[in-house]
């Protein structure tokens, strides 16, 4: 489980997109962009991570921040189907794209869930079903894509990967 009110748990940015996921609190925010609140604490000095479309990227530009590798060799993973559950905001006249994949250890990306467009400023929650491929070990990416309105953005707060795996 990761609530990022201290660090990034493990999660990694990857080194192939265009920017980067940012560890932030609402606190910190400019006027209009992003929650007023984190989605763990329900206040404004919670920590979620966030990307924001701005001048310094180009509207379709990525930002990809991935799991720790998880295992399938556990054989409760194998008969259990795993599940991550997270809670994400998408707010703003002109957001881009969030898309979830289970990537393989041999770079191998599935689509598990691709949302585009305002979808509210409160926090949403959902969970996905992983994918069983054999015994490959997976990571969980979220890809966020910067869409055209310089005050709009994508934030991702509570992410939980079942226990199984």
């Amino acid at each position: 489980h990761c609530n990022f009110e201290f660090d990034l748990c493990g999660w990694k940015q990857d080194e192939n997109d265009d920017f980067d996921w940012n560890l932030r609190t609402s606190s910190t925010r400019k006027l209009g962009t992003g929650p007023a609140t984190d989605h763990t604490l329900q206040e404004p000095s919670g920590h979620y991570i966030f990307i924001k479309s701005s001048f310094l990227q180009l509207p379709g530009q990525k930002a990809r921040i991935s799991s720790p590798f998880l295992s399938r060799r556990n054989k409760d993973c194998k008969v259990c189907v795993g599940v991550i559950l997270f809670y994400y905001h998408m707010y703003g006249a002109h957001i881009g794209s969030l898309v979830v994949y289970q990537r393989t250890a041999m770079k191998h990306e599935k689509i598990l869930f691709n949302l585009t467009g305002n979808q509210g400023n409160f926090w949403q929650r959902k969970a996905l079903t992983l994918a069983g491929d054999g015994d490959e070990d997976f990571q969980v990416v979220f890809e966020g894509i910067a869409g055209k309105g310089p005050k709009d953005g994508i934030a991702l707060d509570d992410l939980t990967l079942s226990k199984v795996c």
